[in-house]
């Protein structure tokens, strides 16, 4: 199966519409993801259809949590090569993006990626999800916030919840596995103003299952969140 057909199959199914140059967006995505990776270490995964579930559609799940109405603004921590901020940004190309990522020849490719396909409105930062949180220009301004595969959801809400508006969501995709790390986690989301919600089923071709664990931003996060770089992942709330 091509990877044009892996994502119009898997969308539809979902109750997405890719357009034409959507598709073709997505095409260059993944053509350009596997030409850099031959010289900069970006992902180890470069199959075209790996490419397509494992990095286009794991990233493109997300809009299970907003459906029909997807948020003005999105913050992605830890993006490596854009994901999921990037596919999202593809699929709702309206929205105002923030790929966040302390790697810079990650965020090299992530520009020529910009450049590439053509968007506007995404900014790229490579920095610490603990500096920009204590940043007046980034704290408490996004709708949405994710980070995939970057640490446990107590050390992700620490590094998510300071960027979130109040009403907005956080959003941790995990493995079924982790959704054991919630209950765990709540003095962590209670002290930094959130609230866990519902927990969505993903299932992708081919591939284990995986789970959207929802955080809504109830109240704003206290000023002395997010700690120094380091400290949330060596001393987790």
């Amino acid at each position: 199966m091509t990877l044009r057909d892996l994502l119009i199959n898997k969308t539809n199914e979902w109750d997405l519409t890719l357009s034409e140059a959507q598709l073709e967006q997505f095409e260059r995505y993944a053509a350009e993801l596997s030409r850099w990776n031959e010289r900069t270490n970006l992902t180890t995964i470069t199959d075209p259809q790996e490419i397509g579930v494992r990095h286009f559609l794991d990233s493109l799940s997300l809009a299970h949590v907003w459906r029909s109405q997807p948020p003005a603004s999105l913050a992605d921590i830890g993006t490596g090569a854009g994901f999921p901020g990037l596919p999202l940004k593809l699929l709702w190309p309206e929205m105002r993006l923030l790929l966040v990522e302390s790697v810079g020849k990650k965020t090299e490719f992530l520009s020529h990626m910009i450049d590439v396909l053509q968007l506007r409105d995404v900014e790229i930062r490579t920095s610490r999800a603990e500096e920009l949180g204590r940043d007046p220009r980034y704290r408490e301004q996004f709708a949405g916030v994710t980070a995939r595969a970057v640490a446990t959801l107590n050390v992700l809400a620490e590094y998510c919840l300071p960027l979130c508006q109040i009403g907005g969501v956080f959003v941790a995709p995990k493995s079924v596995a982790g959704e054991g790390e919630a209950q765990p986690a709540q003095r962590a989301l209670q002290l930094l103003g959130g609230k866990l919600g519902q927990s969505i089923p993903v299932q992708l071709p081919g591939v284990e299952p995986r789970t959207l664990l929802v955080v809504h931003k109830m109240q704003p996060t206290p000023l002395q969140y997010p700690r120094r770089v380091g400290i949330p992942v060596k001393r987790p709330l």
